[in-house]
């Protein structure tokens, strides 16, 4: 009887968990048998191992095979194992030797001919392998430039099981990750393509100066899509820490490439408005995948038409808003992603969507329904609510507004500014800061807070709504430059959520 001991990792998430592999020769019929709960994928991975095995010049051992993956009590799912089985076969069969697998670990699926192919969910894994002290890992070819982005452990690329064998034999060397260029901001259109509309340009910079969520209401051609569209654009570049988190996510979910393995800017995430629950906050069978709110990580997420998706869908929203992860449970187990992202509703006034409210056709019942299906609390935890209105009038005669890059210049400032004040807290940006830390340890003076006051005993606004009414007030002072929110900030920041027109309107370009 022989035993081999291979290594590799079980995705939960965004998390990784060490999987240790053995395989015994023994006695017995010949036949391959997996234990330590795998899935359908992983009980096929017999038959696709071997034929690897056999095309790439190695013999399957005739004899009985016994894969045992540990943790036994942890859910194995996919194909990522087949590299390392594949090796613990070959150790157990003293075809390799045993001391370099014991400080490698190996991330793979394996084609029928011995190919090495890409699997989903490599950076976190290649982060897990770090965190248990091993010394190096194996990945695909195809997956090196993403498996690169972690420092710390040796990073080895392999095309072929018969590469693999030959190194881990002393015969040969790996391929090594090269440096990842900076691809360099996302090419987001500019602000300036929008004409008129300077109160929800306004409003756009405040959302994104200081991360809070946004609604736009009004008529079709207003420029409500292309304000969200353009949000992004007003976003800083994301840290090292942010993009390795929001990397991670899409490497789970399957949206990286070669040529671009590092999302260094704000992503743009929008679903389209027939999408289900499990698209949106995630799912699937077996363990659920990130849906759309976690691929908007540290981004936007743009619900177009949001008064035309269904009420479960909306609410399920409401978690993910007020948490900043979700956590979906599964009969494999729980998963939790990331879900810290700016929201961004658009909807038409009424079902007809007329282009002036003269010409709408919708009974008064028909509108109440339509935005009806936005509830109450999941439009208190939008910050910023605004009306549009539709005005051609210097759609020809106005020249180019305001550009993105010198919007982004003060956003930039408003966010250092914000990051200055809450860093010791552990708090990057105002939309993050507790209610409870703002009505006790950063508290406004009585005349600031006199029209919150005011507007609370007349159960006009929610103590959810009167916090993040001092959020967006915080956001005002840092664009202006003031150290502490006035009332004029105040009341500024409670008219944001009238959603009513705030001033001169437009349409956009």
């Amino acid at each position: 009887m022989a035993l081999g001991r291979a290594f590799s990792v079980a995705v939960t998430g965004i998390d990784g968990v060490l999987v240790e592999i053995e395989a015994d020769v023994g006695r017995g019929l010949p036949g391959v048998h997996v234990v330590g709960l795998p899935d359908t994928a992983l009980q096929e991975s017999r038959d696709r191992v071997r034929a690897a095995v056999s095309n790439s010049g190695q013999d399957w051992p005739v004899s009985k095979v016994v894969l045992a993956l540990s943790p036994a009590t942890l859910p194995k799912m996919g194909s990522v194992y087949d590299l390392a089985m594949a090796c613990a076969v070959l150790g157990a069969a003293r075809v390799v030797p045993a001391e370099p697998l014991l400080s490698t670990v190996l991330l793979g699926e394996l084609a029928l001919d011995g190919r090495v192919r890409s699997v989903r969910g490599i950076l976190p894994a290649v982060l897990a392998a770090r965190r248990a002290d091993r010394h190096r890992v194996i990945v695909p070819t195809d997956s090196l430039a993403e498996a690169g982005l972690v420092t710390g452990i040796e990073v080895r690329g392999a095309a072929h099981l018969r590469e693999v064998v030959e190194w881990l034999r002393g015969r040969g060397d790996l391929a090594t990750p090269e440096c990842v260029a900076d691809p360099g901001r996302d090419d987001h259109a500019d602000l300036a393509d929008v004409v008129g509309q300077a109160e929800a340009r306004w409003a756009v910079e405040v959302a994104a100066a200081g991360a809070h969520h946004l609604m736009l209401t009004g008529p079709p051609g207003v420029g409500k899509t292309m304000l969200a569209g353009r949000l992004p654009g007003l976003l800083p570049p994301l840290t090292e820490e942010q993009s390795l988190e929001v990397t991670a996510v899409h490497s789970v979910a399957g949206t990286l490439t070669p040529e671009r393995p590092l999302v260094t800017s704000a992503p743009f995430v929008a679903p389209h408005h027939t999408s289900s629950v499990a698209s949106l906050v995630g799912g699937g069978s077996g363990l659920a995948r990130p849906g759309a709110v976690s691929r908007a990580h540290h981004g936007v997420l743009f619900l177009d038409e949001c008064a035309e998706m269904s009420v479960r869908v909306l609410e399920a929203l409401r978690t993910p808003l007020e948490d900043g992860e979700v956590r979906i449970a599964r009969r494999d187990g729980v998963a939790r992603y990331p879900a810290r992202f700016q929201l961004v509703l658009a909807a038409n006034p009424c079902p007809c969507a007329a282009p002036r409210a003269v010409a709408c056709v919708c009974p008064p019942a028909a509108r109440r329904r339509y935005l009806g299906k936005l509830s109450g609390p999941l439009l208190d935890r939008v910050d910023l609510r605004l009306g549009l209105q539709a005005d051609a009038g210097g759609l020809l005669a106005d020249g180019p507004g305001e550009s993105s890059a010198a919007v982004r210049t003060r956003v930039a400032d408003a966010r250092s500014a914000a990051r200055d004040r809450w860093r010791d807290h552990g708090w990057n940006t105002n939309a993050e800061v507790p209610g409870s830390a703002l009505r006790q340890r950063f508290r406004l003076s009585r005349e600031a807070l006199a029209p919150v006051e005011r507007a609370l005993r007349r159960g006009a606004i929610t103590a959810r709504g009167a916090d993040r009414i001092l959020r967006v007030a915080w956001t005002l002072a840092d664009l202006q430059g003031a150290v502490v929110p006035e009332v004029d900030c105040v009341v500024s920041a409670m008219s944001f959520r009238e959603q009513v027109s705030l001033g001169s309107a437009g349409v956009g370009a």
